[in-house]
């Protein structure tokens, strides 16, 4: 177990190299939304489970995005550890599945666990005005499942090149 764990300065370059990549991530996935290819906006979506203030919401999401990428690099680092390879094809292919497993999984759960978001069976409500992302978060622009997973595969090459 202890193999797994990072030693002090291998501690630091995932913490460096996790928030370069979740910044280029992120910009990524916001980017795509800014350019109208999808509404989804993760911080956003994470920012709103605290606050019901948009203008809040936005803020809160990105402090809480950011700290969840890094704390996802650890995640990484140590399946790149536990597999003996770190490369950026093996965190691309790590991404690729991360990403995959957001689309697939998370999202369309999503609405089931946020407490302001409407559900597929359930129309909005005063409280849960949120539309629900969907099947692939397809609710949120068609090219919202591709701009998602891309966003998850750039993060794990990003991570697997640099702690290779």
């Amino acid at each position: 177990m202890t193999a797994l764990l990072p030693h002090a300065g291998q501690g630091w370059a995932v913490l460096i190299w996790g928030a370069i990549a979740t910044a280029v991530m992120t910009s990524l996935m916001e980017g795509g939304q800014l350019a109208g290819l999808s509404r989804l906006s993760l911080p956003f979506l994470f920012g709103t489970f605290l606050s019901r203030r948009r203008d809040h919401a936005i803020i809160y999401g990105f402090v809480l995005y950011a700290c969840g990428g890094l704390l996802f690099s650890f995640f990484y680092d140590a399946a790149f550890r536990s597999a003996g390879v770190a490369t950026w094809w093996a965190g691309g292919l790590l991404g690729l599945a991360h990403g995959v497993f957001l689309v697939t999984v998370f999202l369309p759960l999503l609405p089931h666990i946020h407490p302001r978001m409407a559900t597929d069976y359930d129309g909005p409500t005063i409280e849960r005005r949120l539309e629900p992302p969907g099947a692939f978060g397809l609710n949120y622009g068609y090219a919202t499942p591709l701009i998602t997973i891309l966003g998850q595969t750039v993060y794990g090459v990003i991570l697997g090149a640099a702690l290779s």
